[in-house]
């Protein structure tokens, strides 16, 4: 399917009366699903299609709390265990499609899974736990399908009920280019950190950032602690980003024992959890040729004046 904006001509979702249906002229949720099951053999028909749409809970460590837990670990480990009946359908569909909550009514895309059943042997007398593998169907639009949520207190809906069937697609494109702002711009989360390593929209920040040296800032918003680093020779900052994505630490002692020390890690299963509240800037770079020397001196300059070893998270 091509790149396309579609224009607002549905009435606002606020002044919708639930009844009505939609404009024949809207492009709709439910002819996008009925469009591409139509190309399945068997087909896949709406009513084999159950839609669900996950909100961030920053405060409830056994949900999604931020953009920083949308792995395929974490949101197959949350949309798996579901309430026992009448919340949840008592025998739900095959394809399980995951929109997540976008600002406002916007829903975004994130995957689909294909159900293979309750997990009878994992199963309790409050939770049922389903085998939820990942599929293919949809993953065109991953990330790129937006619909209008009709109402944000309805999390589940069956995608042949005309609720569903009905809600408009407000957009199917990729996301914007992330501009790189300069390296005095720089500042990112730990989520936004890891979507610069491979995310396409960050092209511009991976050539910047490695073609320099320099010394870095990592802030925990949460307490005000911080942490400066290095990145010199021929790993750059952006090589030693990658490390933080990858892991949260890069090797730091005292960001490692964090690691070790988070306890809604341990209850997420997230390696990466005491990384979430991390913040990244530049307070210098240098270029690929500048010595070592000049480097290490500048980290020694910045771990001082901020005073990162007595109220900070450097232990040298």
């Amino acid at each position: 399917m091509s790149d396309l904006r579609i224009p607002p001509l549905y009435v606002p979702a606020e002044t919708v009366v639930p009844e009505e249906p939609a404009s024949r002229a809207s492009l709709t949720l439910g002819h996008v699903l009925r469009g591409i099951g139509g190309d399945y053999d068997p087909a896949v028909p709406l009513e084999d299609i159950h839609v669900i749409r996950h909100t961030f809970k920053p405060s409830d460590p056994d949900a999604l709390r931020g953009p920083e837990d949308l792995t395929q670990e974490r949101v197959l480990a949350y949309t798996r265990e579901q309430d026992i009946p009448p919340r949840f359908p008592s025998s739900p569909p095959r394809y399980w499609v995951i929109l997540i909550a976008d600002g406002g009514r916007r829903s975004r895309l994130w995957g689909t899974y294909e159900n293979q059943g309750e997990v009878a042997t994992t199963s309790t007398k409050k939770y049922r736990f389903f085998d939820l593998r990942p599929t293919e169907f949809l993953a065109p639009l991953n990330d790129r399908l937006v619909v209008e949520w009709d109402n944000p207190r309805s999390w589940h809906r069956n995608a042949g009920s005309p609720t569903c069937a009905r809600m408009p697609v407000l957009e199917i494109a990729d996301r914007d280019k992330v501009h790189f702002p300069g390296f005095d711009g720089v500042l990112l989360t730990y989520h936004q950190l890891r979507d610069l390593v491979d995310d396409p929209r960050y092209t511009d920040w991976r050539i910047a950032l490695s073609e320099v040296q320099g010394i870095y800032l990592i802030t925990d918003s949460t307490n005000g602690k911080q942490y400066v680093g290095k990145a010199d020779g021929a790993e750059r900052i952006l090589g030693r980003w990658t490390a933080y994505a990858r892991d949260g630490h890069g090797g730091n002692v005292a960001l490692r024992e964090l690691a070790h020390q988070s306890a809604a890690g341990e209850r997420t299963g997230m390696k990466t959890d005491h990384a979430r509240h991390f913040v990244f800037s530049l307070l210098r770079v240098f270029g690929p040729s500048t010595p070592s020397s000049e480097v290490n001196s500048a980290e020694s300059h910045y771990k001082a004046a901020l005073m990162t070893r007595q109220f900070g998270l450097n232990r040298n």
